[in-house]
C-alpha cells in the first residue's frame, strides 16, 4: 500500500508539478496550523481562530491534487493544461492566504467588510474563487470536448463531478449574495465539530461541501464502474444514475438551509 501510495505522488508530481506542489504547501500549512490552534485561546464566531484555515487548507490540498489527476488525461492540451494548473495554484494560494491573514488579526474572512481592509480581503478572495472557478469551466469543456482515451463510465464519472462542482460553486456565490452562510440567524453558534455547520438553523455549507466532492466521489464511481465487466452502456447509466442523486441529494440540502432547517445530526 505504501509503495502504490509513494508510485502514485510520483506519478502526479511528474505529470503535474505546479499542482502537486501546491497540495504539499497546503497540507504542510494546515500542519502547522493544528499546532497553532493548541497555543491560541482566542475564539471567532465561537470556535478557535485557526479551525477555518485549516479546513481550507485541507480541502484545497485535496481539490488541487485531484485536478492533477484528472488533467493527466488532457495530454493533448499541454499548453491550455500549464496555464490552468498555473491559474488554480495562484488563486488557491492567495485565497489561503487571506483566510489565514484574518484569523492571524481574529476576525472574520468571509462575509466581512467592516473596514477596507476587510473589505478589500475578502473582494480579493472573491475574484480569486471567481478566477478558479472560470478555468474549472474550462476544464470542464476540454472533458467534454476532447475524448480521453478512458473507459466511458469513468469519463462521464469526471464529467459529471466536474458538474456538480461547478454546481457548488455557483452556491458559494449565492452564499455570498445571501451575505452569510447561516439561514435563520446571524453566522456563529452551535455546530457541528471541526465543520461547524450549525445544529441550530439551516447552514448552506452543507450543499457546498456536498457538490465540491462529488469532484472525488463521482470519478471515483465511474472508475469502479469502468473495471466491471457489465456492457459499456449499463456502466455508464449506472453512473448516470448516481449522478442524478447525488444532484437530487444536493437539491435537498439546499432546500433544507434555505427553509432554515439545520442538519438532523
Amino acid at each position: 500500500m505504501k509503495d502504490k501510495t509513494l508510485r502514485a505522488l510520483r506519478e502526479l508530481y511528474q505529470s503535474n508539478p505546479v499542482l502537486t506542489i501546491t497540495g504539499w504547501f497546503h497540507w504542510i500549512l494546515a500542519g502547522v496550523l493544528v499546532l497553532a490552534a493548541q497555543f491560541d485561546s482566542r475564539t471567532i464566531l465561537g470556535i478557535n481562530p485557526w479551525i477555518k484555515p485549516i479546513k481550507f487548507s485541507i480541502s484545497i490540498a485535496i481539490y488541487v491534487w485531484t485536478l492533477a489527476w484528472y488533467l493527466r488525461y488532457l495530454s493533448r492540451r499541454k499548453r491550455a493544461v500549464n496555464i490552468i494548473s498555473w491559474g488554480v495554484a495562484v488563486s488557491m494560494i492567495a485565497e489561503i492566504v487571506g483566510i489565514t491573514l484574518q484569523s492571524a488579526r481574529g476576525v472574520p474572512s468571509h462575509f466581512n467588510v467592516a473596514t477596507h481592509l476587510d473589505a478589500a480581503l475578502f473582494s480579493g478572495m472573491g475574484a480569486m474563487i471567481g478566477f478558479n472557478t472560470v478555468t474549472l469551466i474550462w476544464v470542464c469543456v476540454l472533458f467534454f470536448v476532447d475524448h480521453p482515451d478512458l473507459p466511458a463510465a469513468y469519463l462521464w464519472g469526471i464529467r459529471f463531478g466536474l458538474l456538480l462542482f461547478l454546481l457548488a460553486a455557483a452556491e458559494g456565490v449565492f452564499m455570498v449574495i445571501h451575505g452569510s452562510h447561516t439561514v435563520g440567524a446571524a453566522d456563529g453558534g452551535a455546530g457541528l465539530p471541526f465543520v461547524n455547520w450549525s445544529r441550530q438553523h439551516g447552514d448552506l455549507r452543507v450543499m457546498h461541501f456536498a457538490g465540491m466532492h462529488a469532484f472525488q466521489v463521482l470519478p471515483l464511481a465511474g472508475y469502479w464502474m469502468g473495471r466491471s465487466r457489465r456492457p459499456e452502456a449499463v456502466r455508464v447509466s449506472y453512473v448516470a444514475g448516481l449522478f442524478f442523486l447525488y444532484l437530487a441529494g444536493m437539491a435537498l440540502l439546499f432546500g433544507m438551509a434555505w427553509q432554515g432547517r439545520p442538519m438532523a445530526l
